[in-house]
């Protein structure tokens, strides 16, 4: 397992003091499985006000489609040949079609009848019932024998600053038989991986991660959480990866709540900091592919200027597809340590 990375150091004459010299580092690491780069840099310290919550999310409620109220009236059906009832409900929780969708098989899937829920009131419990019914969506769709039944994702987007549109907690479900750009690059890695060195490259990072530690947080049930190496995220990336697992389908519902109460713990230890926004996705092979592991990624959304709303993607990211992270992923898992 090669973690390459090229470290650098600019220097500059400092006017805070008599212009006197300074340095400063940065590094750029490559992914050990795409060798996609990203750039650890700023070093800015990883403390950020939140904002006013009241005031963001008052009144938000009143036109919001995702509310008890409205979401059984407003939102659309699935055609009966795929999914007879028309929606999937489970307890307060419902999955409809996405009247946006990313691709052909495109869902959304609501965390329950509460408008408004602060990242660390989100219980594991919520999160693995919602992942569940997502679950049922995909087994229905592979019942249907739909050609899009192939790769069976998750995104989440939480609150404004991760894309969010709207203030209730929602999931972006959906299946595609054409996995996303680095969903794909990473599935082509592995396979390359697994015919150059016979053995499995997530296997093989689990294991490496796990005796090193350096960036490792913990385990729960199956799932190995970890810090990413290269992140994607300007306040790092956890990546997690489910031992044996190669799909989607294979996730249990104790694989489900196992996955919940890790994000939960990172949820937790990112709110310390000031972040209250990320993103998640599920990373999934098809069915047959024992050269990968089912895996997501968790990354916490901010700004870079709170008071201007300066987004934390500027055009090295949106342009370039670069990575800027503001810390060392390995000071940032010292970070989240104690809630694993």
């Amino acid at each position: 397992m090669n973690f390459q990375s090229i470290r650098k150091e600019s220097i500059i004459l400092n006017p805070v003091k008599d212009m006197a010299r300074k340095t400063i580092p940065s590094e750029i690491r490559f992914d050990p499985l795409t060798g996609r780069t990203s750039r650890i840099c700023h070093f800015m310290k990883l403390r950020w006000e939140k904002p006013d919550f009241e005031k963001l999310v008052t009144g938000t409620e009143k036109y919001c489609p995702f509310c008890p109220e409205k979401v059984m009236k407003i939102t659309p059906c699935f055609p009966q040949e795929l999914i007879p009832e028309g929606r999937l409900v489970s307890d307060d929780m419902v999955l409809f079609p996405n009247i946006a969708p990313y691709d052909t098989l495109g869902a959304v899937a609501t965390m329950g009848s509460r408008h408004y829920i602060p990242m660390t009131e989100i219980e594991p419990e919520r999160i693995a019932k919602t992942f569940s019914l997502a679950g049922d969506f995909f087994r229905r769709v592979k019942a249907a024998g739909h050609p899009e039944s192939v790769y069976h994702i998750v995104n989440w987007n939480y609150m404004p600053p991760a894309g969010s549109s709207l203030i209730h907690p929602h999931l972006q479900v959906f299946s595609t038989a054409d996995a996303p750009n680095l969903m794909r690059s990473e599935l082509n890695a592995s396979k390359r991986y697994l015919e150059t060195h016979g053995s499995n490259y997530w296997d093989d990072l689990v294991r490496t991660e796990t005796e090193k530690g350096e960036r490792f947080l913990g385990k729960t049930g199956r799932i190995s959480w970890m810090m990413a190496y290269a992140p994607m995220g300007t306040a790092g990336d956890v990546l997690a990866v489910a031992d044996d697992v190669r799909s989607t389908l294979e996730l249990t519902d104790e694989d489900f709540l196992n996955i919940a109460t890790g994000l939960t713990r990172a949820m937790a230890a990112y709110d310390r900091m000031g972040i209250y926004s990320f993103n998640m996705n599920f990373f999934t092979g098809a069915e047959t592919d024992d050269h990968t592991r089912f895996h997501l990624l968790f990354s916490p959304r901010t700004f870079f200027n709170q008071a201007l709303g300066t987004p934390d993607i500027g055009a090295l990211q949106r342009l370039f597809n670069e990575s800027i992270c503001m810390a060392f992923p390995e000071d940032i898992r010292d970070m989240l340590k104690s809630e694993f």
